[in-house]
């Protein structure tokens, strides 16, 4: 008996609420800009593959773990002091070799990964993939692709399909000063900062089959100039064909509060010390055994995958995520 299988599906948005605090990280001096564009007819055997990864960062990324800017000339630190405790720069005492830098660090990884192997049978090709590390705005991408496949198998060749496809996206960061991120008067973060945290967002789509008619598209921005700018990531995948299809989203997401922090400034240096006062943690200047002085406000895991397998009528997911202390 012939077996039909209709689906169609469309995920809600799933947007990062606004006590979220992801600060993209902001573009270097040098930027580039890669775009490709390809299209292929063919009857016969055809196969295409990317791979993109990129790590940014607000600092040195070579040194990376642990995050965080930690220098000093003749001055030990205390145990267990680091940029997740307290943050500073001191150099009144620099002209007698003495100087104090602890910073803390944002990074980001993009990933994305695509395969087709079609053998055996007529196929159509097209796509579209740029990428720019320039700072973006909300409504621009740094990484965007689309691609358009068609297959039909040749049925006396045992002719089949496979495509699979993934966007992934990684924010980790220590923190920072709202003051310095923000461009809007009205943003002032969490008691004057955008707290740390750790990120991941993962999506994408496969497929494998006889015949199929397939459209993706994929993108994200996590490069910008200010923390107006939420960081973003989509995936959308819209096919019908004979096989089996998938498409999922996965989401980590550990967001972090500022508790009791305590501020020193003056003519030569600035400095603030993070006291959890819940787990009674943070800057051993405040007699704290040390560890993170900030607390962790936020942990959620989201996963979602949906499949069909047969004759797919159609077949449609799509998936967003915007995390940012501003969004749209």
């Amino acid at each position: 008996m012939k077996k039909l299988i209709f689906v169609l599906l469309t995920l809600a948005i799933l947007v990062i609420s606004t006590a979220m605090a992801a600060d993209p990280i902001n573009a270097t001096t040098e930027t580039q800009g890669i775009s490709t564009t390809t299209g292929v007819v063919l009857m016969g055997t055809m196969t295409n593959s990317e791979t993109v990864v990129m790590t940014a960062s607000t600092m040195d990324l070579r040194d990376n773990p642990p995050l965080g800017a930690i220098g000093l000339i003749d001055l030990g630190l205390e145990p267990g002091e680091s940029p997740n405790n307290g943050w500073g720069v001191e150099d009144e005492l620099l002209d007698e070799g003495w100087a104090w830098l602890l910073l803390p660090e944002r990074q980001a990884v993009m990933s994305y990964t695509e395969s087709v192997l079609a053998d055996n049978g007529y196929s159509e090709f097209n796509e579209m993939q740029s990428m720019d590390t320039g700072n973006k705005v909300a409504n621009q991408k740094n990484f965007a692709s689309t691609e358009q496949f068609d297959f039909v198998a040749f049925s006396d060749a045992m002719g089949r399909a496979t495509t699979s496809e993934s966007l992934l996206l990684d924010l980790v960061s220590q923190g920072s000063l709202a003051a310095d991120r923000f461009i809007c008067p009205f943003a002032t973060g969490d008691q004057g900062f955008i707290p740390p945290c750790c990120n991941v967002y993962e999506m994408g789509s496969s497929f494998t089959g006889t015949q199929v008619s397939e459209l993706t598209q994929a993108g994200t921005n996590f490069i910008a100039k200010s923390a107006d700018v939420p960081t973003q990531a989509s995936y959308s995948v819209g096919l019908s064909g004979t096989g089996s299809a998938a498409a999922w989203i996965n989401a980590h997401v550990m967001e972090g509060r500022t508790g009791g922090y305590y501020p020193f400034e003056g003519a030569d240096y600035w400095w603030v010390d993070f006291w959890n006062y819940d787990m009674n943690t943070g800057s051993p200047y405040l007699g704290l055994g040390g560890g993170n002085g900030f607390m962790q406000g936020v942990d959620l895991v989201y996963k979602e995958k949906t499949t069909a397998s047969g004759v797919i009528e159609a077949f449609s997911k799509s998936m967003a995520i915007q995390d940012g202390v501003r969004r749209l």
